[in-house]
């Protein structure tokens, strides 16, 4: 099979969806590489490292070319005119709050598989997981900056000082990027609150952390009493393939310390706060009320050596399996690959991305 990697075009992306390593994997399968010119620079990984393991270096539209394209963000709008029915595109969609790319998808007829909705039957989202990690280890980190007076956060010290309390940082969602949060800004000095309607993730972050992390089941009173009462909120909440739930109200931002923070890891899909929309690294916050919001749509972008190697590690063996029997085998062979499916042949596959647009064509296919 013919398999193709563009570069990325979203603002201040500089992952890659493939290491030389997947290529060489690729290639000794008998398979063709084609990657785009200087797509790895970013990570880190020049043309030659590349060439040297048999990829061959071609321009934008060999980028497109392959008959299984590799992606590590979703398509952009310049990008939607290289969408084709013979492509079966790999990347992270999130179409829920996307209608432009989900129309442009239908539109080619492409075959689009997300990572982010690939899920094993124990629930869990094998090629989002290592974003998520990645994703929650920066949040707190981020946080921490926005709080600064200069950025225009209420001047807290993430770990206070002596006879000073530390910031106060609540967690919504207790899966994968929320104990990655816990855990840094835990290591930061915070004074840290995980929220989570699953008892059982709640138990398993209270036996992680023996205890230095507060757990509350999440509802509509407790969340309230925490946001108004932290210094920075991370919201981590996942529905997957689906808008994400609004748990923070305008109502509650405006009751908010003024310049507290708050950062949307979930922004990708909709976003858990009411006023999140999407930002870039290039202008990662804005004010709503007196709180910062921080809501830039590729965080892992910011640290694209150590995201790229994870993101590879986790994906080649979906990429291989697609490869080597094509996408229906593939997912006949694998259920976690099947529910990868989003788009294909003009309509909509994917419950969640079937819920958020009732009036595009869908099939249960």
């Amino acid at each position: 099979m013919r398999v193709s990697i563009p570069k990325e075009t979203k603002v201040r992306e500089y992952r890659v969806a493939i290491t030389p390593v997947g290529v060489l994997d690729l290639v000794e399968a008998g398979h063709e590489v084609l990657i785009e010119k200087d797509a790895g620079l970013g990570s880190s990984i020049t043309d030659d490292d590349y060439a040297k393991v048999g990829a061959q270096i071609v321009d934008t539209d060999g980028a497109w070319s392959g008959e299984l394209v590799l992606k590590v963000k979703e398509p952009t709008p310049e990008e939607f005119h290289f969408l084709t029915d013979e492509q079966v595109l790999f990347t992270y969609l999130h179409l829920a709050p996307d209608r432009p790319l989900t129309e442009a998808l239908l539109d080619a007829g492409t075959t689009g598989v997300a990572y982010e909705t690939v899920r094993l039957p124990n629930g869990q989202l094998p090629l989002l997981y290592p974003m998520s990690e990645v994703a929650g280890c920066l949040a707190p980190q981020m946080g921490a900056h926005a709080l600064l007076k200069a950025q225009g956060g209420r001047g807290v010290l993430m770990g206070g000082v002596a006879g000073v309390p530390s910031a106060k940082v609540v967690i919504l969602g207790g899966g994968i990027a929320g104990q990655n949060a816990a855990s840094v800004a835990l290591g930061m000095g915070a004074d840290v609150t995980v929220l989570d309607t699953d008892l059982d993730k709640l138990r398993q972050i209270m036996w992680k952390f023996d205890d230095a992390v507060d757990t509350l089941l999440s509802s509509t009173l407790t969340v309230r009493e925490q946001v108004l009462a932290a210094d920075l909120v991370i919201g981590t909440v996942l529905v997957p393939g689906a808008r994400t739930p609004k748990l923070v109200t305008n109502e509650m931002v405006s009751q908010m310390k003024p310049g507290s923070v708050l950062v949307d890891v979930a922004v990708d899909q909709g976003g858990c706060f009411e006023d999140s929309h999407p930002t870039t690294h290039d202008d990662p916050t804005y004010t709503v009320h007196n709180s910062v919001f921080y809501c830039v749509a590729n965080m892992p972008g910011a640290v694209p050596n150590t995201s790229t190697w994870a993101l590879t590690n986790s994906t080649l063996p979906y990429v291989r399996r697609i490869a080597e029997q094509g996408w229906a085998k593939a997912a006949d062979a694998d259920p976690a690959l099947a529910e990868g499916l989003n788009t294909h042949a003009g309509r909509l596959t994917h419950p969640g991305v079937v819920a958020a647009f009732p009036d595009l064509p869908a099939s249960s296919a």
